[in-house]
């Protein structure tokens, strides 16, 4: 009995190690690289992306997408950076667009998730713990596939 309370404490102390927030180096061109990101012209038909689909949404979108990319900035320039940091900011900048989400057509979507992608690159943050996928698609796919 003792061998498999054992082995459950073992399990649960890595399950909580999985949740645990994990400091970041911010990389030394981070505030750079925000500056030139805040900089550029956004929402703008370039590779696969057509352009915005209602062009008098462009300067709403575009500060939503800033004020993101400043909050990224402020953890990356905070004492201790952590991955639960950016993605919680990743959760607070994705919420800005809940008063327009309807108006938001699945290639504006998707860019949006890329300027998001673009910020995590910027602080080598790998994961958006199924923040990016739930805003593109309404759920997690890999929620599903862990079910099964």
């Amino acid at each position: 009995m003792t061998k498999y309370i054992k082995i459950l404490v073992l399990f649960l102390t890595l399950a909580a190690c999985g949740q645990k927030a994990i400091e970041m180096k911010t990389p030394e061109n981070a505030n750079e690289k925000f500056t030139e990101f805040i900089a550029k012209k956004k929402f703008i038909a370039e590779n696969y992306y057509p352009g915005i689909a209602d062009e008098k949404m462009r300067p709403i979108f575009t500060k939503k997408i800033n004020n993101a990319a400043s909050d990224f900035k402020n953890v990356a320039e905070s004492e201790n950076p952590t991955n639960k940091k950016y993605q919680e900011q990743i959760k607070i900048g994705l919420s800005r667009f809940a008063d327009v989400y309807m108006e938001l057509d699945s290639e504006d979507r998707e860019r949006i998730c890329t300027y998001f992608e673009e910020l995590m690159d910027i602080v080598e943050l790998e994961s958006s713990n199924g923040q990016l996928n739930k805003f593109m698609y309404g759920f997690d796919p890999n929620e599903i596939i862990k079910k099964k």
